[in-house]
């Protein structure tokens, strides 16, 4: 290969694309959101962080809270978030994404910033007291805020994309009695392989059942994705994707 010719054509490229910007390549152990309110007088509340699973670049699961993380970690992902909404004078609920690098400065990168309810924080709806909906209209109307603690010891909310199921309400019947405590939430879409269409949110009693609540709410969600069920090998099979 001829060196000089490589070079000149990746300087053309570069020319021919600027502006561009390009990250820096980091090394994380798994994937955290930190979700916040704020009211335009300046009150503001946290829930706690939690780890956010993706597969093929969209978010498969949330567990809430982010198990195993150190109480400074967590504390200082749930600051810096108040800090961001605090010093950009945010309104309403905002998701802070964040890299977990173990022993990396605070223990965390600050990936992206969502000015909205997120799905990272769909999981509130039914595992919070106040979940992020309710808590950006109090926001927003400048309402005294709602608290934000677990209804459980954990919770896990799983995504569903469009799958061979067309008629997804046709497999409610089955989805439902296979998990009696699942909360189901679909978004009236058009169902289209990958779009994100629904959410499955399950509240665990014990933070040691973790996994079986992930197995439970996948089989609730695959129930109704593909009207039939497709039990997933391993509770943490797509921890590698995080």
């Amino acid at each position: 290969m001829d060196s000089a010719a490589d070079a000149a054509d990746t300087a053309d490229w570069f020319a021919a694309m600027s502006p561009l910007l390009a990250e820096a390549k980091v090394e994380f152990s798994r994937e955290l959101s930190a979700l916040v309110a704020r009211t335009p007088d300046g009150e503001a509340r946290a829930w706690p962080v939690v780890h956010t699973i993706q597969v093929d670049g969209v978010c498969d699961e949330v567990i809430a809270p982010a198990l195993d993380i150190p109480l400074e970690v967590a504390a200082a992902a749930e600051n810096a978030a108040l800090r961001i909404a605090s010093e950009l004078g945010v309104t309403g609920v905002m998701a802070v994404e964040l890299f977990e690098t173990p022993g990396v400065g605070a223990g965390f990168l600050i990936n992206e910033l969502a000015m909205r309810p997120h799905n990272t924080g769909h999981w509130t709806q039914d595992g919070s007291v106040t979940s992020q909906f309710e808590q950006h209209l109090r926001a927003i109307l400048n309402l005294p805020l709602g608290a934000t603690d677990l209804l459980g010891p954990v919770v896990v909310m799983k995504n569903f994309l469009g799958g061979e199921n067309q008629n997804l309400f046709s497999a409610y019947p089955a989805a439902l009695a296979s998990e009696p405590a699942a909360k189901v939430h679909c978004y009236g879409k058009a169902v289209r392989p990958g779009r994100k269409i629904g959410h499955v949110n399950l509240v665990g009693g014990s933070v040691a059942d973790v996994d079986s609540v992930r197995e439970r709410a996948t089989t609730v969600a695959n129930i109704i994705r593909n009207g039939r069920a497709q039990p997933r090998t391993a509770a943490g099979a797509h921890e590698e994707n995080a």
